[in-house]
C-alpha cells in the first residue's frame, strides 16, 4: 500500500500572504482520509502540492506507490478535450506519455514512409508502456459509467457529458487503475445520490489509500476513517471518523484556550517578577543579579512564543430577507419539458420548502431555469434581468408565478460570464439591472458578513468554488428575491457555509425550490418533488433517492 506524508509544509501566495505553515500529516495503510476546512483555507493547494503540481515554500512531502489525481475541474470540463484526452490525463505517467506520442503520430499519419515509421515506433512504445492493458481499463470504465464501449466514445468531447458522467468516468478509471494512492478533489460534486452511494461503497471496499476533499456531510460520515482539518493557516489530524470530528474539534479548541490562558498567566507572573526585582534593585545592588535572571527567564519564555492559537470561527451571516407574495407562488398545469418529462401539475404555496429530487438528466435544472425566466408567459418587468438572460427551456403547458413573486436563481455550474473579470467589490459597488449599486463601505460590510472581505479585490474566476457560491447567495440577497430557485447550492460550500445557508433559509420569508443531491441538506425541506427516470414527475411523502435515468 502506498502512502503520502507532509512534513512541516508551508506555502506562500503570490501576493506574499502565508496560506499554510507547519502542516504535517501521514496518510497510508489503505486509509480513507478526508481533508476538510473552510473555503479558501488551502485544501486544493495542499492536494496540488502532494501531486507535485505546486512546490512548497518550506517543508517537504514523501510518498510511495503510484499516485492517481482527480482535480476539482472534472465535472465542469467545457473545452475541446476528448474522452481519450481525459483518460490519458488520469493514466500513470508512462502510459500518458506513450499515449500522447501515439495520438500525435496518428494525427500526422499519411502515405509517407517517415510518418508510418513514427507511427509504428509510437505503437510499439504504447504496448511497452502498458497501453493495451490501459485500453481494457478505459473500456471497462466507459461501459460502467456511460454504457458504451470505448471505441464508440473515445473521440467524443468531454463537454458533451453531464457533470455526473464526467465524474463517474474519471472515478471508474482511478478506482480500477493501478495507482496505490488517490487524491480526489470533491469527487462527489455533480453525482446524484445513487452515484454518491456507489462512491461510498467503492471507497469503503478499495484497498487504495485515499485522501479526498468533500463537503458532503453524509458521504464524510459514511467513508472517512480519519479527518485532516485545514484551518487557521495550518492543519491538525483527528484520528477518528467524521461522526466524532465535531466533538473533537470543540475539545481541541477548549484545550487550546486553556493552554493560552495558562501561558498568559505565566507571562503576567514573570512580568510581575521582573517589576518586583526592578524596584528592589533600585534600592539594593545585591538584587541586580536576580533582576537579570528574571529578565532572562522572561526573554526565553517570550522567545519560545505562545501556544498555537485556535482557528478563528467563521462568522457567516446570510440575510436572505424575502417578503410576502400571493398565496400561490408557483402553479404548473400540464407542464411538459420537451424530451424530459410527461405532463404534470403542481401548486407551490408561499413559504413552502420544496426539494426537487431525481437522477441526473431528468429535467430538474431545466425546471428551475424555466421558473427563473418567469415561467411560460412571464409578465413584463416581473423577471430579473439575470433570469431573462438564461437559455430558453423547450416546454408545453403552463408554468406561472404568483403575484409579487420575484425569482432568484442560483446556478449549479457558477457559469456567470457577467461576473468574469470583475471583483466582488466591483460587482456590489457598480450594481446591475437586478441590484442597485452600493457605497464601498456598505459593499465591504456585506462581503464581510459572507466572509468575503479578504477576497474583495480578487477576480470572480480566481475565487474558490465555495467563495463563488457564497457570492451568488449574497447577490440573491441583494436582489430582493421572494422565490429562491437553488440548483445544487451546497455542492461547493464548506461545512460552516452550508449550515449558515440552512439557517438563512429557515428565516427566509418566501418560497424555496432547491435541486439537491445533498441528503443532509434535504432534512430541512417539507415537500419533495421527484423527477423520475421514466419521465414521470410526482410528489413523494419523503425523499426518494434510488431512481435512475431511463
Amino acid at each position: 500500500m502506498g502512502h503520502v506524508e507532509a512534513m512541516a509544509v508551508g506555502y506562500v501566495l503570490p501576493d506574499g500572504r502565508e496560506l499554510l505553515a507547519d502542516v504535517s500529516f501521514r496518510v497510508g495503510d489503505g486509509r480513507k482520509v478526508a481533508l476538510v476546512g473552510p473555503n479558501g483555507a488551502g485544501k486544493t493547494t495542499l492536494l496540488r502540492m502532494v501531486a507535485g503540481e505546486l512546490a512548497p515554500h518550506s517543508g517537504s512531502f514523501a510518498r510511495s506507490g503510484g499516485l492517481g489525481v482527480m482535480g476539482q475541474f472534472i465535472g465542469s470540463i467545457s473545452d475541446e478535450r476528448t474522452l481519450a484526452d481525459l483518460a490519458l490525463s488520469l493514466a500513470p505517467p508512462a502510459v500518458a506519455t506513450a499515449g500522447a506520442r501515439l495520438r500525435a503520430a496518428e494525427r500526422a499519419l499519411d502515405a509517407s514512409e517517415a510518418t508510418q515509421l513514427r507511427y509504428a515506433d509510437a505503437l510499439a512504445a504504447w504496448g511497452e508502456a502498458g497501453g493495451y492493458a490501459a485500453e481494457v481499463e478505459f473500456d471497462t470504465a466507459s461501459v460502467a459509467a456511460l454504457g458504451l464501449a470505448w471505441e464508440a466514445v473515445r473521440d467524443r468531447r468531454v463537454a458533451t457529458l453531464s457533470g455526473g458522467e464526467q465524474k463517474r468516468f474519471a472515478l471508474e478509471l482511478l478506482l480500477r487503475g493501478p495507482d496505490e494512492v488517490l487524491l480526489l478533489d470533491e469527487p462527489d460534486n455533480y453525482l446524484d445520490v445513487p452515484g454518491k452511494r456507489w462512491l461510498e461503497a467503492r471507497l469503503r471496499e478499495t484497498p487504495k489509500t485515499v485522501l479526498y476533499v468533500s463537503h458532503d456531510r453524509e458521504l464524510l460520515a459514511n467513508t472517512a476513517e480519519r479527518v485532516v482539518t485545514v484551518e487557521g493557516g495550518s492543519a491538525w489530524v483527528h484520528p477518528g471518523g467524521f461522526s466524532s470530528w465535531h466533538a473533537a474539534r470543540v475539545a481541541r479548541h477548549e484545550r487550546l484556550d486553556e493552554l493560552r490562558r495558562r501561558w498568559d498567566e505565566e507571562r503576567a507572573k514573570l512580568e510581575r517578577l521582573v517589576q518586583e526585582y526592578k524596584v528592589k534593585a533600585s534600592h539594593n545592588d545585591g538584587m541586580a543579579s536576580r533582576l537579570q535572571a528574571a529578565r532572562t527567564r522572561l526573554a526565553k519564555f517570550l522567545e519560545a512564543g505562545p501556544p498555537q492559537e485556535k482557528a478563528r470561527e467563521q462568522s457567516i451571516r446570510m440575510n436572505l430577507g424575502g417578503s410576502r407574495t400571493g398565496k400561490r407562488a408557483v402553479v404548473c398545469e400540464q407542464l411538459e419539458l420537451e424530451d424530459l418529462t410527461f405532463p404534470f401539475d403542481l401548486e407551490v404555496w408561499f413559504g413552502d420548502r420544496v426539494a426537487v429530487l431525481g437522477a441526473n438528466g431528468t429535467g430538474k435544472s431545466h425546471f428551475l431555469r424555466l421558473l427563473a425566466r418567469g415561467g411560460s408567459d412571464p409578465e413584463p418587468g416581473a423577471v430579473p434581468a439575470s433570469g431573462a438572460a438564461l437559455a430558453p427551456v423547450a416546454h408545453s403547458g403552463v408554468a406561472r408565478l404568483g403575484a409579487r413573486v420575484r425569482p432568484g436563481h442560483f446556478s449549479q455550474t457558477h457559469d456567470h460570464p457577467e461576473l468574469t473579470g470583475r471583483t466582488p467589490l466591483q460587482v456590489l459597488v457598480e450594481g446591475d439591472a437586478d441590484r442597485p449599486g452600493r457605497t464601498r463601505e456598505n459593499a465591504m460590510k456585506s462581503l464581510a458578513r459572507y466572509e468575503l472581505a479578504g477576497q474583495a479585490e480578487q477576480r470572480f474566476e480566481s475565487l474558490s468554488g465555495g467563495q463563488q457560491a457564497r457570492l451568488q447567495v449574497l447577490l440573491l440577497e441583494l436582489s430582493g428575491a421572494t422565490l429562491l430557485l437553488l440548483d445544487e447550492p451546497t455542492d461547493n460550500l464548506d461545512l460552516a457555509s452550508a449550515e449558515a445557508l440552512e439557517e438563512a433559509l429557515d428565516a427566509f420569508e418566501g418560497t424555496v425550490l432547491a435541486v439537491t443531491h445533498d441528503r443532509w441538506f434535504t432534512r430541512g425541506f417539507d415537500r419533495f418533488l421527484l423527477f423520475g427516470g421514466d419521465g414521470e414527475v410526482q410528489e413523494t411523502p419523503a425523499p426518494v433517492w434510488d431512481v435512475a435515468r431511463v
